[in-house]
């Protein structure tokens, strides 16, 4: 697996996109990496980018951009409302994937030290690169900010883990980590009022605020929000305040969760929570888990397509309150697709059937069978949703619900499949254009072929195994759900039978390419017992469905 690292730098600028731009470009130089996202804010003075891609490309990257920050931005100049100590005020490593954390933390030291020594700037470790438990938080290492900075910085406890211990009036100092996922969001409030908008900080935060015991002694009372750090402000921009938050952990405390909480406060404060705001990207699931929860709260089917668990997800949250929100510019997966890997599926339904008419052998069978079993499955979830929300079934709505999300799974699975058998096909072909001029050629490309026959034969029976997987939804929905639906089950078991078999027939076809023959014994027993059973299962389920239309 390629390893990919995130790197989230925050800017000291957000007001001039001339100055915003060059640094872009400077970090978009660098070949082999992926710009995500770029998010200024006016009032903050602050431009979060979010950029992807291998290690050592992504640390080359944030170099060249904390390179031309330090040249074009004037920290003696510069005011905003969120805290800042530098031109390039933080700048975080994050794995993604086939990178751990532990493999992340060494990126992170080798652009620190070349920060320090190449610019001179002096670099501060956070989080998971910095040893000092007392350096690690973000919050307490840039806590003076920029004025305060050129007295803390000679003092033996503030010296910088890298570069020198002289604070530069223009470029200031840097804070450069390895972290987890950290999503940046604001929730805005019915007020102008910092105070009042801190004090829903302090109730959500983990950190909480000081109070005083019976005794008069200053204590900590806990926020109910933890790996959650929370202040207020006042956005003249949008002339409201808001609480802002860093959800460090969305695993522990999700951003529905934070959100609801913020909720919660304002209300017994006496305020209204009127929207929120994303600043950067987010993880799909952070939204999907969002959509779901709040379908949940009006106990209705969370069954329902990803898309539309987004869209619930953004306006219970109000996340389009100060400004459209566009899910393929915020989510994270979404920005690292390859759109070419879907091209099939992206397809309107005559466009698809037009294709696979014309004279291109792709997509074939392999891609149909796939579909039908997608749409065998999604009637059986549409069954399931028409249930949950039947009039006199209240008391059932969470039984559908866990059908539909079984089913929204499954479908999403078999659409991504349509694709994948063409893409197999496609690999196949590649294979056998390889050159075979020298015995090294013929080698090289007879193992290419084999490799890629293997993964067509095997792409098919994942379709198998999924179609047939669906038959226990088609059956509970043909048996439990709503009978006015029955003959859509029905159907539904039909396009499931007709997958599976469709499936086995492209198996069978590109086994014969094959040399592994101990492995196409094994493949053929699998083969052959998902289709019996899948042929008993229709037949069980039509049986079921003429007996309830009669």
């Amino acid at each position: 697996m390629k390893q990919l690292i995130e790197c989230v730098p925050n800017f000291s600028e957000g007001r001039d996109l001339n100055i915003i731009r060059q640094i872009t470009d400077a970090i978009e130089s660098v070949d082999g990496i992926k710009l995500l996202n770029v998010d200024p804010g006016k009032a903050t003075n602050r431009t979060v980018v979010t950029l992807v891609g291998e290690p050592g490309a992504v640390i080359e990257a944030a170099f060249r951009g904390i390179k031309k920050a330090s040249e074009i931005i004037d920290m003696s100049k510069h005011s905003g409302e969120h805290p800042r100590m530098g031109a390039t005020d933080v700048c975080p490593l994050i794995p993604i994937s086939g990178i751990s954390m532990e493999e992340t933390i060494p990126y992170a030291h080798k652009l620190a030290e070349r920060v320090g020594k190449e610019l001179s700037i002096p670099v501060y470790l956070y989080e998971a690169a910095q040893k000092d438990p007392k350096r690690k938080n973000l919050s307490v290492i840039r806590a003076g900010e920029y004025e305060g900075f050129f007295k803390k910085i000679k003092e033996p406890e503030w010296k910088p883990d890298f570069g020198p211990d002289v604070f530069s009036p223009k470029a200031g100092a840097t804070v450069i980590g390895a972290r987890d996922f950290l999503v940046a969001y604001n929730v805005n409030l019915n007020t102008t009022s910092v105070r009042r908008a801190n004090s829903v900080a302090f109730d959500v935060r983990e950190n909480g605020r000081k109070v005083k015991n019976e005794k008069g002694e200053e204590i900590i009372q806990p926020g109910t929000c933890k790996s959650v750090k929370a202040i207020g402000w006042f956005i003249e921009e949008y002339g409201v305040a808001q609480v802002s938050m860093n959800l460090t952990n969305i695993s522990i405390t999700p951003v529905h969760i934070a959100f609801d909480e913020c909720v919660n406060s304002a209300h017994k404060r006496g305020m209204r929570v009127t929207g929120s705001e994303l600043v950067g990207l987010m993880p799909l699931k952070a939204l999907t888990d969002a959509g779901k929860y709040f379908l949940e709260k009006q106990n209705r089917s969370s069954g329902v397509s990803e898309a539309e668990l987004i869209r619930i997800a953004v306006k219970s949250m109000g996340l389009d309150e100060l400004g459209p929100f566009k899910p393929e510019e915020r989510v994270i997966e979404y920005l690292l697709q390859n759109s070419s890997n879907s091209r099939l599926v992206n397809m309107s339904l005559k466009a698809f059937a037009d294709e696979t008419a014309s004279e291109s052998p792709a997509p074939g069978g392999g891609s149909i069978a796939a579909y039908l079993g997608a749409l065998g499955v999604s009637l059986a979830t549409m069954v399931a949703n028409l249930s949950s929300h039947k009039k006199g079934w209240d008391e059932r709505w969470e039984e559908f619900s866990v059908w539909a999300e079984k089913g929204q799974k499954l479908k999403a699975e078999l659409v991504a499949l349509v694709d994948e058998d063409t893409l197999a096909f496609n690999g196949i072909m590649d294979a056998f254009g390889l050159p075979k001029g020298s015995e090294e050629e013929k080698a090289a490309r007879n193992r290419a072929i084999q490799e890629a026959t293997k993964n067509a034969i095997n792409v098919p029976l994942k379709v198998m195994n999924a179609a047939f997987a669906s038959f226990e939804i088609i059956k509970a929905m043909a048996v439990d759900g709503n009978p006015n639906s029955v003959s859509d089950a029905g159907v539904g078991a039909l396009c499931a039978r007709s997958a599976v078999i469709g499936a086995f027939l492209n198996v069978k076809i590109n086994a014969s390419g094959l040399n592994d023959k101990e492995y196409i014994d094994e493949v053929m027993k699998k083969g052959e017992k998902i289709m019996a059973e899948s042929i008993k299962m229709e037949a069980a389920i039509i049986e079921i469905v003429n007996e309830k239309i009669k």
